[in-house]
């Protein structure tokens, strides 16, 4: 026993034989009892758990020290490293580690909190480390965030413009918006610049000019977005304008990529009627083809498009089941492929309905115009 009392240090190694490293009892009541003060300092700064993990990791070396140096160095590393969590019970052990090899007085105190202190300013650096990170982090997202929510303000002036009519002031919205990479952007532009095309105001010359450029603005948001049913239904309407400037050849040439287009956009969208509106006219294009077109096509393909009066008919019946009244030129085509077999009675039904059509748009007055003239020639 008295041998024992004379060489703590060897207590100490015997209990760091018997336990891994920092794995210790409890601190000894005396070590309490002795320094109750800084047993409430831990008790209050710290939670309960984290008080019960403190005590659990006491080191007979904190005698070595003295019970309040102990004290300091496991509280000051619990508080330090609290946020560490696995890092703390390591630091925290390596410090009790070294507290249990004291023997030379203060000087050891000295070097152990020294060691603290370099690792506070370590500690210090990873936190604004870490924090710039958080903060590099929190930007990028709000950025994303921000970005996303001006794409949803863009396209809803875009859609409210639409739906007004407003062509010009639609396509000066969206050019503004020309390099976007997102795809609903790109799509309503090659939509917006199409439409502008049509007006009645704007130039051969500038029309010819609007109508590649939505061509380019539809390939731009086909590479963007290929599982939009809008972009391959803008991308086919836009080849086939541009069909009309390079000649008989390359319109039917281009046949069967707007019909795949056309077809995807159904595919993609069983419910929007303009596609399978556009479907009808691709196959009452066909229907009504010239004999010397038809030659061409002969020459140009195997097995050249093909369709017919009745084809066109079911898909314009099927866009009107879909959305009834949803487009004037719709109702007006119904008219005319009747018209084509020689079903007079259904011809007049639907032409009278467009005749008595709300026209919102230029294209509705002019569709209106061409019903009231094909009424009056019945």
């Amino acid at each position: 026993m008295g041998e024992r009392a004379a060489n703590p240090a060897g207590g100490t190694e015997r209990a760091r034989s018997r336990f891994p490293l920092g794995r210790y009892r409890a601190l000894t009541a005396s070590c309490r009892n002795r320094e109750p003060r800084f047993g409430r300092m831990a008790r209050t700064l710290l939670p309960a758990d984290r008080f019960r993990w403190l005590l659990s990791l006491g080191s007979p070396g904190c005698w070595r020290v003295g019970p309040s140096t102990g004290w300091r160095i496991m509280a000051t590393a619990l508080i330090i490293l609290t946020p560490l969590r696995r890092g703390a019970a390591w630091v925290g052990k390596r410090l009790l580690s070294e507290a249990g090899g004291l023997r030379r007085g203060w000087w050891r105190q000295a070097q152990v909190f020294g060691k603290l202190t370099l690792f506070r300013r370590g500690l210090a650096l990873s936190a604004v480390s870490y924090l710039s990170y958080e903060a590099y982090n929190s930007i990028s997202h709000s950025a994303v965030v921000h970005a996303s929510v001006k794409v949803e303000e863009i396209i809803e002036q875009a859609d409210y413009l639409y739906g007004s009519g407003e062509t010009e002031k639609l396509y000066q919205l969206l050019t503004q918006h020309k390099n976007s990479e997102d795809a609903e952007i790109l799509w309503r532009l090659a939509r917006a610049s199409r439409d502008l095309a049509q007006l009645s105001s704007t130039t051969a010359e500038e029309k010819k000019q609007l109508v590649y450029e939505a061509l380019e603005y539809a390939k731009k948001a086909l590479e963007k977005n290929e599982s939009n049913f809008a972009v391959h239904k803008w991308y086919a309407i836009c080849i086939s304008d541009v069909g009309d400037y390079e000649g008989i050849k390359t319109k039917i040439a281009n046949a069967y990529v707007i019909k795949e287009h056309f077809q995807k956009a159904i595919e993609l969208n069983p419910k929007d009627a303009t596609s399978i509106h556009l479907m009808g006219i691709w196959c009452y294009s066909f229907a009504e083809m010239p004999w010397y077109q038809s030659k061409i096509a002969a020459m140009l393909f195997a097995t050249p498009p093909t369709s017919t009066y009745e084809e066109a008919l079911s898909y314009f019946h099927k866009a009107e089941e879909v959305d009834p009244n949803f487009y004037s030129k719709n109702l007006l085509l119904l008219g005319k492929t009747y018209l084509k077999l020689k079903n007079k009675k259904m011809a007049l039904l639907w032409l009278t309905k467009i005749r008595d059509y709300p026209a919102h748009t230029e294209e509705d007055k002019q569709v209106q115009k061409e019903a009231v003239e094909l009424l009056n020639s019945i």
